[in-house]
């Protein structure tokens, strides 16, 4: 005969193994939730890399150049200070240390980034809208652009040496860039996109005309400087030279060769 189960007895049994259920059920939660949590911040983490990497981009420096002549400069003053034209052109191989992305797959000299961030942001803040249409270039993009110059102007030139000089005036040959350099970019409205000569009509050269000095920039290519420079008027292309230097550029009405040659 077996012995019964009171219904008491049972019902507790079956409690018992109900709140195991639950306990367990509730462990595996709180382990899922770990790991979800845990999760989260690898996620975060990496989110918050990808943007400041997006940012900050380092580029690797090109084997066999002496760091210390990019780093130094050319000539007179600093890094910032670094000269780039017909008559000096940058040393063979030459690269800069760290590049900084800038968006639109353009990016420049990492040590001026800073700068060019709060010029654009107070821009903007002005209710304008600046497009950074161009930067940094490596040799061979200038190479390739330069040529691209020189076929349209050969069919009218005597030969190629005009042709090149023609191409010259608004595109520097390989090695004499200042894009090469990092340090120059050319910023447009983006209501107006044309590099032309209508483009310091608009309200942000306008504004940077007058403004661009205060983070250390300058325009490089003046219109009563071209003698000087030795390039065509560029209302849109602009230098980092550092805000010392900027203001008595800017305020001397001079060009960065004058400037140089004290």
């Amino acid at each position: 005969m077996k012995t019964a189960v009171f219904p008491t007895a049972r019902h507790g049994r079956v409690r018992r193994r109900t709140i195991r259920r639950r306990v367990s059920f509730l462990c595996l939660l709180l382990g899922l939730e770990l790991l979800l949590f845990a999760a989260g911040l690898t996620v975060g983490w990496c989110s918050a890399s990808v943007y400041h990497g997006s940012a900050v981009k380092q580029a690797g420096t090109t084997p066999g150049v002496d760091v210390s002549i990019r780093q130094a400069g050319q000539g007179s003053g600093g890094w910032e200070l670094l000269l780039a034209n017909g008559e000096n052109p940058l040393p063979e191989g030459f690269g800069v240390p760290e590049l900084t992305e800038v968006g639109n797959g353009f990016s420049v000299d990492s040590r001026i980034y800073p700068s060019l961030r709060q010029m654009l942001d107070d821009c903007r803040a002005q209710g304008l809208d600046p497009l950074i249409c161009s930067a940094y270039r490596s040799r061979e993009k200038q190479t390739e652009l330069f040529e691209r110059k020189v076929q349209e102007y050969l069919p009218g030139a005597a030969d190629r040496q005009e042709a090149e000089e023609q191409a010259a005036a608004w595109v520097n040959r390989p090695g004499t860039s200042e894009h090469q350099t990092g340090m120059a970019l050319d910023i447009v409205d983006r209501s107006y996109q044309l590099l032309d000569r209508k483009q310091e009509e608009t309200a942000v050269q306008q504004w940077l005309l007058a403004n661009c000095a205060d983070y250390g920039f300058i325009l490089r290519y003046p219109a009563d400087k071209e003698a000087v420079t030795g390039v065509s008027y560029e209302p849109w292309h602009y230098r980092y030279v550092g805000t010392e230097a900027a203001r008595e550029i800017m305020d001397g009405g001079l060009c960065l060769e004058e400037y140089l040659a004290g």
